[in-house]
């Protein structure tokens, strides 16, 4: 904890004196540019990674970076969504997955969540990556490409829930919303945006990337 208070103390002299201004201009309202859904490890930092200042993100983190199907569950993924779209009107939703992510050990090894039904429970929206991986990747034997392919297939999966949920929906229509399907590999610092026409991750190199729109394969 001394390390937390020492941090406040050091944000509150060095940082917030710097951009007061900035902060002062929050308190009329946040319009932040995306949606950025991440898992809750602590080795990804979304603000840092994307370099945004506050007000320009507006974050979802949860484990694993899952998105249940609309209707399935009353929590608080489907709210922050639907706000984000709706009373923030953010124009891009990017799911970003993370190297050696627990989540997805998880999903690729169940035995290891005998003693966290909550969380066991909670992957159980990952139930389409985990058959995905069972049937079309027994050629994959090495543990670290395997979970490196479930975390890859896990954000494309979680990009077709999102797609259930009305708010998402109806901005799509309007093409007013796009989707992004990212990987970070946190040990490297590159992050990898999965491209339809390719159909496979490529490093992102500081050009605008394509949408991940309707021509995701079928999950």
């Amino acid at each position: 904890m001394q390390k937390l208070v020492q941090g406040i103390h050091q944000f509150q002299q060095d940082i917030f004196s710097t951009k007061q201004r900035l902060f002062e201009n929050l308190v009329d309202g946040q319009r932040p540019m995306a949606l950025f859904i991440t898992c809750s490890d602590s080795r990804i930092d979304p603000s840092l990674l994307t370099q945004t200042e506050p007000g320009e993100l507006f974050i979802l983190r949860n484990a694993g970076n899952i998105v249940p199907p609309y209707g399935t569950l009353n929590g608080g993924e489907a709210a922050t969504i639907e706000f984000a779209v709706t009373a923030l009107g953010v124009k891009d939703i990017v799911i970003c997955g993370h190297s050696h992510c627990g989540a997805m050990s998880g999903v690729l090894n169940p035995s290891k969540l005998d003693d966290m039904p909550a969380v066991r429970n909670w992957l159980s929206f990952a139930e389409s990556t985990q058959r995905i991986m069972h049937e079309n990747y027994q050629h994959i034997a090495e543990p670290q490409a395997r979970l490196t392919a479930t975390v890859e297939e896990n954000v494309l999966v979680q990009i077709e829930h999102l797609r259930t949920h009305p708010s998402v929906a109806a901005a799509l229509s309007r093409k007013q919303l796009n989707l992004h399907a990212w990987v970070y590999k946190f040990e490297t610092g590159q992050v990898f945006d999965y491209v339809p026409d390719r159909e496979q991750y490529v490093p992102i190199d500081g050009k605008i990337a394509p949408a991940a729109d309707s021509q995701l394969p079928a999950i």
